[in-house]
């Protein structure tokens, strides 16, 4: 028994970091996605918000939530799984996530301070994040 066990060793490549970034975001995005969708509806009350426009940035918050659900199951899957692919594929929808919520920070119809808040620290959890999933995919390659 002593015989097999010597030639091996493992090392856990996975990133706690990461992780924990992962599941933080998770519960920050649903918090996002909520709030976002509150402060569409209040613009589309208050102001005189195009129906185009309107329906524009609705779809696009549901496109970025779409998104950002596969971004992170694929990223938690890569990093538990130490698959540099999943984990790849993640940071590149990473970018498209950041992409869209530049979109909201500057391009919205109407940008409210209350969106600067919440897109800055979105962006601020999404660069965090690239450059933990860049760490653990060069980790994963070596």
């Amino acid at each position: 028994m002593a015989a097999a066990k010597r030639g091996r060793t493992s090392s856990v490549l996975s990133s706690v970091p990461l992780q924990i970034l992962f599941y933080l975001n998770r519960v920050y995005y649903i918090f996002y996605f909520l709030a976002t969708l509150l402060m569409i509806i209040y613009k589309s009350q208050v102001f005189s918000y195009p129906d185009n426009f309107l329906a524009l940035d609705l779809a696009l918050l549901f496109i970025m939530a779409i998104l950002e659900a596969v971004r992170l199951y694929l990223g938690t899957k890569g990093n538990l799984t130490e698959e540099e692919a999943s984990l790849g594929v993640s940071l590149v929808i990473t970018v498209g996530s950041a992409i869209l919520s530049v979109y909201f920070l500057v391009w919205e119809t109407y940008v409210l301070k209350a969106d600067v808040i919440i897109n800055a620290i979105l962006l601020v959890t999404y660069g965090l994040e690239a450059i933990l999933q860049i760490i653990a995919i060069a980790a994963f390659v070596n």
